[in-house]
């Protein structure tokens, strides 16, 4: 059986739309969706009921990125797990059976995630960004020296991801940091010798039409987690750092230039700096009092759990 997790919270059409998409899964096995909800007030619960979701409901303050997985996980009965968003839904019917195909065609594979396509009003940055990390081509991660681990090795993301159940009974979700739980748990598969798939042809459509200041939240909390997933090798430094953000903001220049998208570049600039600087600001995150952590975030309540 394959299990499909969905995190909720106030998703509305989007969560309908979702669990439409998994409705028109064309896959051999038996599959059910298990759906937390944390406190939604727009009938989330029971338009994923009527889906035919099992629903299981949390007080919104009980809400962590990784600790609300795993109690998904436990609810679920599959020895597939199969991790995706309110926000995101499949591109098409072979979704499902291209995501958890390699779990069964490569040996030592902890987890499998898939290609995530911008919606059509993305804006060009997180069109690039989504680009950028989820393109056309498949890959393998695989770890033959701890110092090598980076951005690049450790990505995956629980947007669009697969991993047997057994693999998440040994190596839970680390419920102790505000975000980035997905790529702290990719870390330690790959330290544990471990395989991780990118399978591109498992597509999902998600993106966000993030503000400023929302990008410079999230990248905040992506930064205070960062030490326990992509910034903890030990080749990791401030230098490597901003190179690789210059590698990536030349990148993006070029690409809008390419595509006559020359009107965005100034909104571009302002928007990665602000990206860049909550990254920054995160990664410091304990020389800074709670109060100013709170207005910093975008899950405030994490800093209060953490008093």
């Amino acid at each position: 059986m394959i299990s499909i997790v969905v995190p909720v919270k106030d998703g509305g059409s989007d969560v309908v739309r979702c669990l439409e998409a998994i409705e028109r899964q064309r896959v051999d096995d038996e599959v059910e969706v298990v759906v937390v909800d944390s406190g939604s007030t727009d009938g989330s619960p029971e338009r994923a009921r009527a889906a035919g979701a099992r629903v299981h409901e949390i007080a919104p303050s009980a809400f962590d990125h990784g600790g609300t997985r795993n109690l998904a996980a436990e609810l679920a009965r599959g020895d597939v797990l199969v991790f995706t968003t309110q926000d995101a839904y499949a591109a098409d019917e072979g979704w499902l059976a291209a995501l958890v195909a390699p779990l069964k065609g490569y040996p030592c594979v902890a987890g499998v995630y898939g290609r995530q396509i911008p919606h059509a009003s993305a804006r060009p940055p997180e069109r690039y960004f989504l680009d950028f990390l989820y393109g056309a081509e498949p890959r393998v991660q695989r770890l033959d020296d701890p110092a090598d681990l980076t951005f690049e090795s450790t990505l995956f993301s629980n947007v669009n991801s697969a991993i047997p159940r057994s693999v998440w009974e040994e190596h839970r979700f680390a419920d102790d940091i505000v975000m980035s739980e997905d790529q702290e748990w990719s870390r330690r598969v790959l330290l544990a010798g471990l395989t991780i798939v990118y399978e591109p042809r498992a597509a999902v459509f998600h993106s966000h039409r993030y503000t400023v200041a929302d990008a410079f939240r999230r990248f905040f909390d992506s930064g205070a987690s960062a030490g326990r997933s992509y910034m903890s090798g030990e080749r990791v430094s401030q230098r490597a750092i901003g190179a690789a953000a210059r590698r990536y903001a030349r990148g993006e220049l070029d690409w809008l230039l390419r595509t006559r998208q020359w009107h965005w570049i100034p909104y571009a600039v302002v928007y990665e700096s602000a990206k860049y600087a909550g990254l920054q600001l995160g990664r410091r995150h304990r020389r800074l009092p709670r109060t100013v952590k709170r207005r910093l975030s975008a899950m405030p309540g994490y800093w209060d759990s953490r008093a």
